[in-house]
């Protein structure tokens, strides 16, 4: 698919990956608009500012089965959906004093990219096909034992986005998965070291539409967590599970 004079939608677009994904969509990769979905329409005003004419705030919650709905019957131009909205809770799997936050993970890493490429696929189907970005993490691949719910839930997206692939194929639909690393946003401000500029994680996903790429490695930690899963799988578990240690002896938990 080429993204040139093409209609997106981007949730959780008002900061981080998402507003990366606004601002090279319509700076380089030449769309004609962006309905930028946020829970507040209000923060993405610095968007619509920037972008006068092309970009539309669109009130979305996507754990809200209404208001993803009220999305498809209104965006009914968009070609590209790009799943972004994500939710670390920092919270452990069994040291949690509760299930709740693992479930408030899924909710929103998987059953919420389900939820809006089951709406938008009839919508993308009518506009020739388009594409699905689905917007995961290095710990969908190898899960991180002090990031608890996290990597579950976007493992979930993975194999959903696999299933939706093949559900989709027939009417021209890609699927495309992005496996990020370290990115300077707000989600990752607990992350020591380099970090990659949300607008190179869009530019990598662009291209992956671009040249029909199923699922791709964004940056330098996303390859480095591949490489070292192909060559000792059982070493990078160990050296997670240290990391699950210092995090619970520098913490008190």
């Amino acid at each position: 698919m080429d993204t040139r004079d093409c209609v997106a939608l981007v949730t959780g677009g008002n900061r981080g990956i998402g507003e990366g994904f606004v601002r090279v969509l319509l700076a380089e990769g030449g769309a004609r608009k962006v309905y930028v979905g946020a829970r507040d329409p209000g923060s993405a005003a610095h968007l619509v500012e920037a972008f006068p004419g092309r970009v539309e705030a669109v009130r979305l919650d996507v754990t809200d089965a209404a208001q993803v709905a009220a999305a498809a019957a209104h965006c009914t131009d968009v070609n590209l959906l790009v799943n972004n909205a994500g939710l670390f809770t920092h919270s452990l799997l069994v040291g949690a004093s509760d299930m709740e936050a693992a479930r408030a993970e899924m909710e929103v890493n998987y059953f919420a990219p389900l939820a809006m490429s089951r709406a938008f696929a009839p919508v993308l189907a009518r506009n020739g096909g388009g594409a699905i970005v689905n917007v995961l993490s290095a710990a969908a691949i190898c899960s991180v034992p002090n990031m608890g719910g996290y990597g579950p839930s976007k493992a979930a997206a993975r194999s959903m986005s696999m299933a939706v692939r093949a559900e989709l194929a027939d009417q021209g639909t890609q699927v495309v998965v992005l496996i990020v690393g370290s990115v300077d946003t707000r989600m990752a401000a607990h992350v020591q070291g380099a970090k990659e500029k949300p607008e190179d994680i869009a530019r990598a996903g662009l291209r992956a539409v671009k040249h029909g790429i199923d699922e791709v490695d964004t940056d330098a930690m996303a390859v480095g967590v591949r490489a070292a899963l192909a060559l000792d799988p059982k070493g990078l578990e160990r050296r997670m599970a240290r990391m699950l240690k210092q995090s619970v002896i520098s913490t008190g938990r």
